[in-house]
């Protein structure tokens, strides 16, 4: 199995650190080298995090002929983001509806969504497009945020968002190559919910004071252009389409018995 990072160095890192089967190779979005080149010449099935960037996604600009002319791909799974469903004012969204997206990011997965449809095409390959809500697991999660000092409990009334453990990416993952059942999906658990009870829920299980509340007025004048963006949409996602065509069963089906999990292992 052959995975890229952002640099040189990470990949000397990675390989010294993993195990048989396993090759990190460096691609920064400008060109693939003569060793990816390869790979990528004899690669089935392709697993696609890199983002999209302002001049568009570097994989399918700069590789997809490549891959095409190869022939070889059979599977393709894209990992996008429920941010290209936009604002729909806090009602439930499934994959037939609307991508309402307004903000560039968002706009730009729903192009990199369209591209990697269109090459399977092209390749007569079957595309599994997973769209991911707000990610946390071990190292990344409330816990974190409190531990640090920088947590604080946002007030947006009627604000709502979905959330997914990374154990329950790993399982969408493996069962869109292992299903082939090929589309849309939603990866996103079955709570949503204010963007502050996770931070509510962690302090308890810590038996910490929780931050106080502060109005979402207030609290976006500290707040960076992307966490603005994420408040500028509500909507409740959901995720028939994960359970039924790839039969996935959550772990970790709300924030609640995600963040018992993280504390139980940590």
């Amino acid at each position: 199995m052959v995975v890229t990072v952002r640099d040189e160095a990470r990949a000397t890192a990675l390989n010294a650190q993993a195990g048989g089967g396993v090759r990190a190779i460096a691609f920064d979005g400008a060109g693939p080298s003569a060793e990816l080149a390869a790979a990528l010449e004899q690669a089935d099935a392709l697993l696609v995090s890199v983002p999209p960037g302002d001049d568009g996604d570097p994989v399918l600009d700069r590789c997809a002929d490549m891959l095409v002319g190869a022939g070889r791909v059979r599977d393709i799974v894209y990992l996008s983001t429920l941010g290209v469903y936009g604002d729909h004012d806090g009602g439930w969204v499934n994959e037939s509806s609307d991508c309402r997206a307004t903000e560039r990011r968002s706009l730009r997965r729903v192009e990199a969504e369209r591209g990697w449809s269109a090459l399977g095409s092209r390749l007569g390959a079957c595309v599994s497009i997973l769209r991911l809500a707000g990610i946390y697991g071990p190292g990344r999660s409330a816990f974190e945020t409190l531990r640090n000092g920088n947590a604080r409990v946002v007030d947006k009334p009627g604000q709502v968002f979905n959330r997914v453990h990374v154990e329950d990416i790993a399982q969408a993952i493996k069962a869109a190559f292992e299903r082939r059942a090929g589309g849309l999906f939603n990866v996103a658990d079955d709570l949503p919910s204010p963007p502050g009870d996770p931070i509510l829920f962690a302090a308890g299980l810590l038996g910490m004071k929780p931050p106080p509340v502060v109005p979402f007025e207030l609290a976006r004048q500290s707040m960076s252009p992307m966490a603005l963006s994420f408040y500028s949409a509500c909507r409740r996602v959901r995720n028939d389409r994960l359970k039924a065509l790839l039969a996935v069963q959550l772990r970790h089906p709300n924030y609640r018995d995600g963040l018992a999990s993280i504390l139980r292992g940590s």
